[in-house]
């Protein structure tokens, strides 16, 4: 239950500096009458401009954060003082005690939860509130204030509902109906899908990133494994080589080798030996076959000179030089003779020489082209096979790069949370647009309800109020008026037909309302009874008022001009304006007034 406990006012409107308080905890039917000192007390015309309808624009100020009526918020200050304005209204609602305190200059909202500050830290100072608060206090109520003055406060001033727009209709009665629950399920849905979009958005990124991230490293570990192949191809080709070389010296006999290189020392020097007795014998016999060929020629020459005969042209010799060439031709073949024997001498030291040596073998084979290198066989073989140990321990230097990337860079990519945001996304459109479709079951199934008792109610008050017409909610949500089987509009009505029309609806609304939410302890009525209402109206309003306060523990404030209803209520609050200030009189029981 939603139970309005007090109302107190301090500088707002015409209450003046001095706290007023009503209490809202008597389940009567009170009648709110108004008495103008300044304008002669008790004369009839005196009631006017009191301040009665102060109670409920305080009220909706207190709870909404601005009057019933249309007043701008700083006209809502009392003019004499000008500031320090503060109403607070305490109420409770399934067993939680509230309050809210709100005022203007200086600018004040504070909202209590079992006496605990509740109040949101965004405020505004320009404005004197809090919009989060406001909220908050706004989802506690469950009304709207378009609502609100048609469940709580009724005032003349106010527009009535079937004066509405369609879509203002629309909105109260879906509200009414519950149907607007819908409507705030799918904003709230709304928020949530925008939530869960901005979560898939995220892990579309973190996803997005991962994959990125493996992209990059895999074309790293790619680069890699080409590094690594060609380090193993140059390593296997190095071993390989290696291999072989040693596999070379280890075949070589090194012992023999050395013993080779000492033979190869006598037969390079026997060789040599040879090799210029050879090339010495062959000059020699040149030189003896020219000598021979030049002695017989000298010999030749001297027969032809000691013949007498010119050795040159054949000639005979008369004359003293005969002598003279036989001495000289006869000296030459002496020469050529001795030189002849000289080197025939030679050749046959030479030929002696070559017989001593005798054959030679063929030369010794050797690996090595020196002994030097034959002697370092053992160093070279013990190097290479220390190089090839080395190479056979090498590690490839990627290999455990591309392993550590593997193990630490590369990510896993889970899929599994992106698929259940995306099956809760499914699952929240498929949600919201039965919540906001109008031809989803859900919204049909509570118009038809719902609307069925609105119509009930509505027909059981128009009976009581004496309304002669039929009036019905459609499910389009529109209202049909009849008389007679005749169309109506609510301009054609009376002011007292309309009036209790507007009463009957209102109380409708507020049946309906109270078996969907929340049970509401209080009720004003401003000044509708009083306006074009029959005597037959005014007394059946006032019985159905009564009984409502009686069984179903209301408090019911019945603002009023006429002082004639006295004798029909339980409670009268009079409201008395005096020196320019309202102030609020003590309840007055009326023990007659059942």
């Amino acid at each position: 239950m939603f139970k309005i406990k007090t109302l107190t006012v301090k500088n707002f409107m015409s209450v003046g500096n001095t706290t007023q308080a009503v209490g809202f905890d008597k389940n009567f039917l009170t009648l709110v009458l108004g008495e103008n000192m300044d304008l002669g007390g008790d004369d009839a015309g005196s009631r006017n401009g009191t301040g009665k309808t102060t109670i409920i624009n305080a009220l909706s100020y207190a709870l909404y954060g601005e009057a019933l009526t249309k007043i701008r918020k700083e006209n809502l200050i009392n003019k004499t003082n000008g500031k320090d304005m503060l109403v607070t209204v305490e109420f409770e609602k399934e067993g939680r005690s509230y309050r809210i305190e709100r005022g203007r200059k200086k600018n004040v909202l504070k909202f209590y939860i079992n006496d605990v500050d509740s109040t949101a830290d965004d405020i505004d100072e320009s404005q004197g509130d809090s919009r989060k608060t406001q909220q908050d206090i706004e989802r506690l109520l469950n009304m709207s204030h378009g609502m609100f003055k048609h469940l709580v406060a009724l005032n003349t001033y106010t527009e009535p509902f079937l004066s509405l727009s369609n879509n203002a209709q629309r909105e109260i009665i879906e509200q009414l109906l519950g149907i607007t629950i819908l409507s705030e399920k799918a904003e709230n849905l709304k928020e949530q899908q925008k939530g869960i979009r901005d979560s898939i958005t995220e892990e579309d990124a973190r996803i997005n990133g991962i994959e990125s991230a493996n992209k990059a490293v895999q074309e790293s570990i790619n680069a890699l494994e080409i590094k690594s192949k060609a380090w193993d191809a140059s390593q296997a080709e190095e071993i390989s080589r290696l291999s072989k070389a040693i596999m070379q010296l280890i075949q070589v006999d090194i012992d023999a080798e050395i013993e080779s290189f000492n033979k190869l020392s006598d037969w390079e020097t026997k060789n040599t030996e040879l090799t210029n007795l050879t090339k010495e014998k062959a000059s020699l016999e040149a030189s003896l076959q020219r000598a021979d060929r030049q002695h017989k020629k000298y010999e030749q020459e001297l027969k032809d000179i000691q013949s007498k005969k010119c050795f040159t042209c054949g000639q005979d010799l008369h004359d003293g030089s005969h002598e003279q060439l036989l001495k000289e031709k006869e000296n030459d073949v002496s020469e050529s003779q001795t030189y002849i024997d000289g080197v025939t001498l030679q050749l046959d030291d030479c030929n002696t020489k070559i017989e001593d040596i005798g054959e030679i073998d063929s030369r010794p084979k050797t690996f090595y082209e020196t002994a030097e290198e034959a002697f370092n066989h053992r160093n070279n073989l013990a190097t290479l096979e220390d190089r090839k140990k080395e190479k056979d321990e090498d590690v490839n230097p990627y290999t455990e790069q591309m392993e550590e990337l593997r193990k630490t860079a590369i990510k896993d990519v889970s899929w599994d949370h992106m698929n259940e945001l995306q099956n809760i996304k499914a699952h929240m459109d498929f949600l919201y647009k039965l919540l906001t479709s109008k031809d989803s079951f859900i919204r049909k199934r509570i118009i038809d309800q719902n609307l069925a008792v609105l119509n009930k109610r509505l027909a059981y008050y128009l009976e009581k109020t004496g309304l002669p017409h039929q009036v019905k909610f459609l499910n389009d949500l529109t209202v049909e008026i009849t008389e007679l089987g005749r169309d109506l509009d609510f301009d054609n009505l009376s002011r007292g037909e309309r009036n209790r029309l507007i009463l009957s609806m209102s109380w409708s609304f507020r049946d309906v309302w109270e078996s969907l939410y929340q049970s509401i302890n209080l009720l004003f009525i401003d000044e509708l009874i009083d306006s074009g209402m029959d005597t037959a109206g005014v007394e059946s309003s006032i019985g159905i008022l009564k009984k409502m306060a009686r069984e179903r523990n209301k408090n019911i404030y019945l603002i009023s001009h006429k002082e004639e209803l006295s004798a029909r209520v339980n409670n009268i609050l009079k409201v008395i304006k005096e020196n320019g200030f309202t102030s609020y009189e003590n309840d007055t029981e009326v023990v007659n007034g059942w």
